[in-house]
């Protein structure tokens, strides 16, 4: 049994790769390690049964033998004057008691060993913990969500509801604090201590939290709390040596500043005052996280007057003519439009099928050399699928040219994106402008026309696709795909279709891109002669 799990602990690993593959930024990636665990505990539970197998056969033999010399003991001689037990002694203390030494010592865990030690390779590592812990951050402040709902796991359309310890919350604002950020690390760390208070058991004790807290804040600029936190971690550990140090530091500081006026502060001397939110907190990433949670979407009454739905034939394409797409209008200025019930299930499964084997960390177009690379602020694994690979992928690029009119023979591939734990993709161009001259050079096929993107999951909360130049939100529903163009018919770059992919809150985002650039294109949108149009 125990060889035959391990057997199938290791084909399922066969689908991950050799090398570490940023498990956090595809929730699609990990669920293989929910299967890969599975297969653990279902060895750790047959090694546990053969331990317990194995502890009842020594039971037995103590039972035995606790009973043989209990009445051996009471008569010694009268015992042994009986030759078959004098025999049965010998034979005991020169072969059995050997035979219960060897049972004792045999050692049934190293089935269970070597299959931990194999798979412990492919786990996620400390990068994806941290990468995980900053995601949580990440959702704190896009969704203004406080501590204590995310520990009580008190989030908007989960199906599985999950709560952290103090240790949990301890380790995230231990992640904050090795970033120097100490906005983040001071109300986490006041969470553990919270949960400690009502009385938690915990690995972790209120002397470290403490410890952590008072430095936090003390970097923040509130010296009065530091002071009053450190005093509560010397009556817990009065002999502790760092937060004796603080205290006299914090009395000192105090001291000198009350002897100062505000007004006779020495040249370059700062004004204690409480810091905020830190770094690359800007008006843009401002009006981003307002659309994620639904605030600022400008759709006034004048707008909504000329958006309409309607059923699209693709400008009578042949394909659709019989059985037209019901069209969506989204937005005005830049026109986004939604195409519903576009992609079907059945589709969407066989998509996801080709792509998941082959999902890597996602990667943007570094603009000034053109080359891909990795990016912080895109969260998810993407992979390539090309038409000749399967009749849906040839299929969903034919649907795309007809509804739009594009010639998609000189598109990129299509590109499939499975989002992470607070997967996102901070705001953007599709295109490239005009300092990035060699944006898509490799690909010979000029700028990026239009914008086509599948939705192939439902969110549960979170993951809308906003634009906040002009404070549009578009909102995934399975099944479905929004387009848009990313340039005037001059050519020249639509600036208002700046957009980004909102944090998942809860749930699993599975898009699909088909980016289609300016080549081919020149009879099927001709550039207008007008540069200002």
């Amino acid at each position: 049994m125990m060889k035959m799990h391990l057997v199938l602990s290791l084909l399922g690993l066969l689908s991950l790769s050799c090398a570490h593959t940023d498990f956090y930024t595809s929730i699609g990636h990990m669920t293989d390690l929910l299967n890969t665990e599975r297969d653990l505990v279902t060895s750790l539970k047959d090694y546990i049964k053969a331990e317990e197998l194995k502890l009842a056969e020594i039971k037995k033999w103590a039972e035995k033998l606790d009973h043989l010399t209990v009445t051996a003991t009471k008569d010694p001689e009268g015992f042994l004057g009986h030759p078959v037990n004098a025999f049965k002694l010998m034979k005991r203390l020169n072969k059995e008691w050997v035979q219960l030494e060897n049972l004792v010592l045999k050692d049934i865990s190293d089935g269970f060993i070597s299959n931990l030690t194999i798979q412990r390779q492919y786990f996620p590592n400390d990068e994806d913990q941290t990468g995980a812990a900053k995601a949580l951050i990440r959702l704190q402040d896009t969704y203004r969500l406080e501590t204590d709902t995310i520990s009580k796991g008190n989030l908007p359309g989960v199906k599985h509801k999950s709560s952290l310890t103090a240790e949990d919350c301890f380790d995230l604002g231990k992640t904050a604090y090795t970033d120097a950020d100490y906005y983040h690390t001071e109300p986490w760390m006041e969470q553990a201590l919270r949960q400690l208070d009502e009385g938690e058991e915990s690995s972790v004790d209120k002397v470290t939290v403490l410890d952590y807290l008072s430095y936090a804040v003390y970097q923040q600029g509130d010296l009065d709390k530091a002071l009053m936190l450190t005093n509560r971690l010397l009556e817990l550990d009065p002999e502790h040596q760092r937060g004796n140090g603080n205290l006299r530091y914090f009395k000192y500081i105090m001291s000198k500043e009350s002897n100062k006026s505000s007004s006779s502060l020495s040249e370059g001397e700062e004004v204690r005052t409480r810091k905020g939110r830190p770094k690359d907190h800007l008006p843009e990433r401002q009006k981003y996280e307002m659309l994620c949670r639904g605030e600022g979407v400008k759709m006034t009454p004048r707008r909504q007057k000329r958006l309409f739905c309607r059923y699209h034939d693709g400008n009578r394409n042949p394909s659709f003519i019989l059985s037209p797409t019901k069209q969506e209008d989204e937005w005005d200025k830049p026109r986004i439009v939604r195409y519903h019930d576009i992609i079907s299930d059945e589709e969407i499964s066989k998509v996801k099928a080709l792509a998941k084997p082959r999902l890597r960390r996602a990667t943007i177009s570094n603009p000034i050399t053109g080359v891909l690379e990795t990016a912080h602020y895109r969260i998810s694994k993407s992979a390539w699928l090309s038409a000749y690979e399967d009749p849906v992928v040839a299929r969903l690029n034919n649907r795309i040219q007809g509804l739009t009119g594009l010639d998609v023979s000189t598109a990129e591939e299509l590109q499939v994106a499975n989002y992470g734990v607070g997967g996102q993709y901070e705001p953007h161009f599709d295109f490239g402008r005009k300092d990035e001259p060699d944006a898509f050079k490799e690909l010979g096929t000029g700028n990026r026309v239009a914008t086509w993107l599948f939705y192939m999951s439902d969110v549960e909360a979170g993951g809308a696709t906003v634009f906040p130049e002009v404070g549009a939100a578009v909102y995934p529903k399975k099944g479905t795909a929004v387009f848009w163009y990313n340039l005037f018919e001059n050519g020249e770059g639509d600036y208002s279709t700046r957009h980004a992919a909102c944090p998942v809150l809860v749930g699993n985002k599975w898009v699909s891109n088909k980016w289609i650039h300016e080549r081919g294109q020149e009879f099927r949108r001709p550039c207008n002669l007008s540069e200002l149009d």
